[in-house]
């Protein structure tokens, strides 16, 4: 049982919000559901806001649509009804949206946009997902496109966007081609980033609204630590 702080509360930034939805900026480090480490996750967060912003007795339903690694960034939607929890997951399970994401990386590929797939398989001892080029036993399909967006001294922002959804599919996808995001030691990067997480964010994030059937897209800057500043310049 977690408990939500004043802190966790003020903190909270909320993108779009509506009487079927609830859209938010996770930080590095935020959970999104709740794991073993007993940490508030950011669906308990969001109960208490909703519990305290429209002073709701009793329990608060919060469904979990999707999940973003506890090292990145990036938008995160949530559905405050049951009705949307079902129409959003089929919309994420029919490849429906649309999600892209800024990863920093050393260097710059060449060439300087390319789509890549591979075969993942997940291994869980270590919570890595392996690329292969070629089919593998019990690997998935990993589809995704990437172009760089803009090249600084050392590094280069990609904007990537993901044509499947599979477990750590940018990190170690981009790990395979010799561009492991900058960070992220599990996938090879040189060293850890200060605030320990990966750069990596989902910016932008299309969907069809579940009840209104309106085309919806959300974004959401990185926060800005001194890379990141330099790409939002």
């Amino acid at each position: 049982m977690t408990t939500t702080t004043r802190t966790e509360l003020s903190n909270l930034l909320v993108l779009f919000e509506d009487n079927h939805l609830i859209a938010v900026q996770k930080r590095v480090g935020d959970l999104v559901q709740g794991d073993e480490t007993g940490d508030a996750p950011l669906s308990d967060i969001i109960k208490d806001y909703l519990k305290v912003t429209y002073d709701k007795p009793g329990a608060v339903f919060l469904g979990v649509i999707h999940r973003l690694d506890r090292p990145t960034s990036g938008i995160v939607l949530f559905a405050k009804t049951s009705k949307a929890l079902t129409r959003m997951n089929e919309q994420f399970k029919n490849r429906e949206t649309e999600k892209t994401y800024w990863a920093m990386v050393k260097g710059c590929p060449n060439p300087t946009a390319q789509s890549l797939i591979h075969y993942l398989k997940r291994n869980p001892k270590n919570n890595t997902s392996k690329a292969y080029p070629k089919p593998v036993d019990d690997a998935k399909e990993a589809r995704l496109d990437f172009k760089v967006i803009q090249q600084l001294d050392n590094y280069s922002c990609l904007e990537v966007h993901l044509h499947t959804g599979r477990h750590h599919q940018i990190r170690s996808q981009l790990a395979a081609i010799g561009f492991p995001i900058k960070g992220d030691l599990k996938y090879g990067a040189d060293r850890s980033n200060p605030d320990g997480g990966i750069s990596l964010h989902a910016v932008r994030l299309i969907f069809t609204h579940p009840v209104t059937k309106e085309r919806i897209q959300l974004e959401a800057k990185p926060e800005h630590d001194a890379l990141w500043r330099e790409i939002l310049l």
